[in-house]
């Protein structure tokens, strides 16, 4: 089935304008597969768990990422979101070991110390802008445990740059008519000066550590500077290590500055729910810091993030592009052809949540996930490229969260109708969100 659309953008307008509500209507008129045009361009929305489940796992190897993510690659390279194939696996391979358990466990104290750090000086009844300060708490901690350096440039120096590029890449994505990127535009100045800003940055962490020779890490930026090629023996680049460390940054940091601010946010519209997070972490915590043993222990906190990233997923929608004719769930793709799939959509589906545009983190106990099918739930995607820093992303969001509600109360000090998710490369409140502090 598919909607009307435009004789030559076809259904692209519609949904640049509201990405969400689009895709929403869509789910709520057509089942399984909506069939949609964006110009030439020809995708199928699919909003079936089990057929999302062939596309990112059984039939995986019938896909790449959709060609809208080449717009990232001058952002990213060829880093681990936008790489294909073997050598997506050879840089996964070689990640990984940085993304164990028993690794990022070892990160917790740092997670805690910064979120203290950063919150000591918070005052009672100070207005704050909680996104920007997500931001810096996230980048400061994403800096601190893959790269072992202190950095203190925060929202200005790395937020905005990355603000920037991702606005203008997902414009670029949007779009028609796709402008070569070394074509004066006023946008192309700004998006090339934005990654030159952070070039500097990550290309400064480099240098730095291959200078020196004094000390030993044990974090992502040293395993990817030793890592040696299977069959040549050769190390990476600056430029891999460059692309590697970018997409740490973006997707280390930003997902989840978002998911926490939607979070302080979600508790401030439910004092009710806050009551009850606040009186586990009292009982639970004591008074002392959390610790890693703690993020997996402070079960109604967990319930929170994850309701949290069920209601505001930050990887809100992506595609798979078919690199061969293919059948999924009964239905015939052929080659070039996109898939989009939207955990927003499924996150929100009438059919498996009840009241699923309410915030309702009791949903979540006593094993909720067993009860729907997989690909109904998946903040952080699936199959082979099922997000690397998922463990870590969670036990960061659960220690900062616990951390943080210790010691303060945050109130909404704006509007209702002023609160918009802004579906960008991640879904994050545009124009920030207005708190006012409160001490506990």
């Amino acid at each position: 089935m598919s909607p009307k659309g435009k004789l030559i953008s076809g259904h692209l307008k519609e949904f640049r304008e509201d990405p969400l509500a689009f895709l929403t209507n869509l789910r709520n008129r057509y089942e399984d597969v909506v069939k949609l045009r964006f110009g030439p361009k020809t995708i199928y929305v699919i909003t079936k768990p089990e057929m999302i489940k062939e596309v990112l796992v059984t039939k995986q190897k019938a896909f790449l990422k959709s060609r809208a993510f080449k717009e990232l690659k001058p952002f990213l390279g060829e880093g681990l979101l936008t790489s294909e194939k073997d050598f997506h696996m050879r840089q996964r391979r070689l990640m990984q070991p940085s993304f164990k358990k028993g690794q990022i466990q070892r990160y917790a104290d740092d997670m805690v110390e910064i979120t203290q750090n950063y919150i000591k000086g918070w005052q009672e009844g100070e207005k704050r802008v909680i996104t920007n300060d997500m931001m810096n708490i996230a980048l400061a901690i994403i800096t601190k445990t893959m790269f072992n350096m202190e950095i203190q440039v925060g929202h200005e120096a790395v937020g905005k740059p990355i603000d920037n590029a991702m606005k203008i890449a997902t414009g670029k994505i949007r779009s028609l008519i796709k402008m070569p990127r070394n074509l004066p535009t006023k946008q192309n100045r700004e998006f090339n000066q934005s990654i030159k800003i952070l070039d500097e940055v990550v290309y400064g962490l480099i240098e730095e550590r291959r200078k020196d020779n004094t000390r030993s890490y044990n974090d992502l930026l040293s395993v990817l500077m030793e890592a040696r090629d299977e069959v040549d023996q050769t190390g990476m680049t600056d430029q891999q290590l460059r692309d590697e460390a970018m997409t740490v940054f973006l997707a280390g940091h930003e997902t989840t500055a978002n998911a926490l601010s939607w979070t302080f946010y979600l508790l401030s519209q439910h004092p009710e729910k806050e009551a009850r997070l606040q009186k586990e972490i009292d009982t639970m915590l004591e008074g002392r810091p959390p610790t890693a043993d703690d993020a997996g222990s402070l079960p109604y906190t967990s319930a929170v993030i994850m309701e949290s990233l069920r209601l505001y997923p930050p990887a809100w929608n992506f595609g798979r592009e078919a690199c061969e004719d293919i059948e999924i769930g009964g239905y015939a793709f052929r080659k070039g052809d996109t898939l989009m799939i939207s955990p927003y959509l499924m996150h929100h589906h009438p059919g498996y949540f009840e009241a699923p545009e309410e915030f309702i983190p009791e949903r979540f106990e006593n094993n909720f996930l067993r009860t729907v099918p997989p690909y109904v739930y998946f903040p952080f995607g699936g199959g082979p490229r099922v997000c690397i820093g998922n463990h870590f992303a969670t036990m960061e969001a659960t220690l900062v969260l616990a951390t943080i509600v210790q010691h303060y109360s945050l109130e909404l000090k704006q509007r209702l109708d002023e609160i918009i998710p802004e579906p960008l490369i991640t879904l994050r409140p545009k124009n920030g969100i207005n708190m006012v502090v409160h001490k506990r």
